[in-house]
């Protein structure tokens, strides 16, 4: 039966005839049942605990703590009356104690979950900092820091004697320095057939050999090498953001033509830098008048003057003028830009090759270069096994862009005037394009050899793609470092193993230099498998034109015939041409079988020792014949 069918009960009066306390509870309760119903008593505790039981004093909220204490009309008195329509309610007895020590009663949630004490706050947008600080900036100089580190200990842990490459330009830059210093005639034409200016690295490689050795022009290498990697890493930055750039930068300094690159005294890392300090300059002045960009050509094109190849990625450059501006300076500014550098590179670049005597040297070298018998397959696989890992990282970082070009995760950055998909499609391409230009070419070539160096050139522009490609890979927020620390450890043990085997193809020539170093003077004739480690390190006895090597030879026997190719090499030996012969066994074995048949039973030679010696890929002998009549 509802309460408000029954007759009121006569309710105790006060001494004054007011209405007592019972008749106040009377119209509480009767309120919060006709108005409250499920809600209860509105004047009740609202952090009381509903399955406590006794006094005020012993109830307990959801989480434990004693219930707050009321006065007035939440006291509570039995009354018969209310006793009746109080329904039973489940709970666990009450305990007992003191008032100043309170308990904690079991609760037990049955269905419905207690909401969350604590709810992460929504950012306001004021709490992101777009804007370069101080912090961040040596945060990021401390994470360049430690990959420069990195980079420096993996080539100088690499070690062996010196390369031909390697002997053949310092050899060359002491003889120019000799040329220019003393008027001493060259024993050769070197600019007839070096791929780059004879004048330029070799020269200074020589002056640093000179006063430091073979160590020291190494180093100069690696000097060249850290400083492309800090370019990389600054106009990465500029491109795209800190992290990217850093991710970049992390990648490229552990490939093996960078680690192998670092430690090689050839011309190759300064071509690299000159072409990474070109980049830098037309990206970082991008926002500048256009006439700015003219600093790069001479950069450009004396990294040509170094290295030929590097005019491979000259269009780059000349492209990438015109898509860092656009956005900036808009079409008519950066459309100038292009053509000031285009011009630019081709005046200086004309005066350089028709006021010298280089361009016979580039079309012997690079131009018109004699095609090889390597197969595109293995020169794809080739390529794949020392840059692919990272292609496919740029390539994966040019889709993410072209898909969202949102490069900082402050939600301010999402009203920023962002580039569109084209112009992100564009970069893309011509960042991940370049990459393969050398591989193609050498593929068109069909020769392997310097492959690995030139893949190290297309993957300094590839860099930066795939630095947007491990941020995208590792989320917003740092979500998946996992996957770009197991990224970078892949490319890291690809690169050291790789660099270790490379540095090690060459055979260690010390002992055969103490072997022949007493039986060589400025007079005689000699044959060697690779005559310039010995003219390297024999240079105050012998030069270049001393030496005959095992790749051609021309011969003009004593009766006056003419030899050409391996009859050349036969008749020479049956002449007694040759004061010393080396041979290597692996630098050109069809011919060192030649020459050892010619030498069996010959009455002019003798076998003056065989040195062991052992590379990457197993041992071998240098054969070692002296003349004796």
């Amino acid at each position: 039966m509802n309460r408000s069918q029954n007759p009121r009960p006569p309710q105790p009066q006060g001494p004054y005839g007011e209405q007592s306390y019972g008749d106040q509870r009377y119209e509480d309760q009767r309120y919060g049942d006709q108005f409250g119903g499920q809600y209860g008593d509105p004047y009740a505790d609202p952090y009381a605990d509903p399955y406590g039981e006794g006094d005020s004093a012993s109830w307990f909220n959801s989480n434990g703590r004693p219930a707050q204490t009321r006065h007035g009309y939440g006291t509570q008195a039995a009354y018969p009356q209310e006793q009746e329509q109080q329904q039973y309610v489940p709970g666990i007895p009450e305990q007992r104690q003191r008032e100043d020590q309170p308990t904690y009663a079991l609760h037990t949630v049955e269905e419905t979950p207690a909401e969350p004490s604590y709810h992460i706050p929504v950012t306001p947008e004021a709490g992101w900092d777009m804007a370069a600080s101080r912090r961040r900036a040596w945060v990021s100089r401390a994470v360049l820091l430690c990959i420069l580190l990195i980079q420096t200990v993996l080539s100088l842990r690499l070690s062996n004697t010196a390369f031909q490459d390697e002997a053949l330009y310092l050899a060359a830059g002491h003889a120019e320095l000799d040329h220019l210093l003393n008027g001493t005639p060259l024993p050769i034409d070197y600019a007839a057939y070096f791929s780059g200016s004879p004048q330029l690295y070799p020269v200074l490689a020589a002056l640093v050999d000179g006063a430091f050795g073979l160590t020291g022009a190494r180093v100069l290498s690696l000097v060249f090498m850290l400083f492309t990697t800090g370019l990389l890493y600054s106009f990465s930055r500029r491109m795209f953001n800190e992290r990217a750039a850093l991710a970049a930068a992390a990648l490229f300094s552990v490939v093996q033509s960078t680690v192998v690159m670092g430690f090689f005294a050839t011309y190759d890392a300064a071509a690299v830098f000159l072409l990474a300090l070109a980049v830098w300059i037309v990206v970082r002045t991008n926002r500048a008048p256009a006439y700015a960009v003219l600093l790069a050509a001479p950069v450009a094109v004396l990294a040509v003057g170094v290295k030929y190849a590097a005019a491979l990625y000259l269009p780059t450059l000349v492209v990438l003028a015109l898509l860092t501006a656009w956005p900036y300076r808009g079409a008519k500014s950066a459309v100038l830009r292009m053509l000031l550098l285009g011009l630019g590179m081709g005046a200086l670049a004309g005066i350089g090759m028709y006021t010298t005597d280089l361009l016979a040297g580039i079309q012997q070298t690079t131009t018109n270069r004699a095609h090889g018998t390597d197969s595109a397959a293995f020169l794809l696989q080739r390529s794949a096994e020392w840059g692919g890992l990272m292609f496919l990282t740029a390539v994966g970082g040019a889709i993410s862009y072209v898909r969202r070009s949102r490069m900082n995760e402050s939600p301010l950055a999402q009203r920023l005037g962002n580039p569109g998909w084209r112009w992100r499609a564009l970069m893309g391409l011509l960042l991940c394009g370049t990459a393969v230009l050398a591989s193609a070419y050498q593929i068109h070539l069909g020769t392997v050899v310097s492959l690995f160096k030139h893949v190290g050139f297309g993957l300094l522009f590839a860099a930066p793609m795939a630095g947007v490609g491990v941020t995208r890979l590792v989320g917003a927020h740092f979500r998946y470092p996992q996957l770009g620390i197991m990224l970078w450890t892949a490319v890291l043990c690809l690169g050291i193993s790789q660099a270790d085997w490379r540095f090690g193809v060459w055979p260690d020539s010390s002992k055969m230099i103490r072997t022949i170093q007493s039986h060589v003077d400025s007079k005689g004739h000699y044959l060697s498998s690779t005559p310039e480690v010995p003219v390297y390190y024999l240079r105050e006895k012998t030069d270049h034109s001393q030496w005959q090597g095992v790749f051609g030879m021309d011969y003009k026997g004593k009766k006056g015939t003419y030899y050409t190719g391996d009859e050349a090499y036969r008749a020479a030996l049956r002449d007694g041409e040759f004061d010393l012969i080396v041979l290597d066994g692996i630098t050109n074995p069809r011919v060192d079988d030649v020459v050892a048949g010619a030498v069996k039973g010959n009455p002019h030679y003798r076998l003056l020792a065989d040195v062991p010696w052992r590379n990457s890929s197993g041992t071998g002998t240098y054969r070692i014949w002296i003349k004796t009549a």
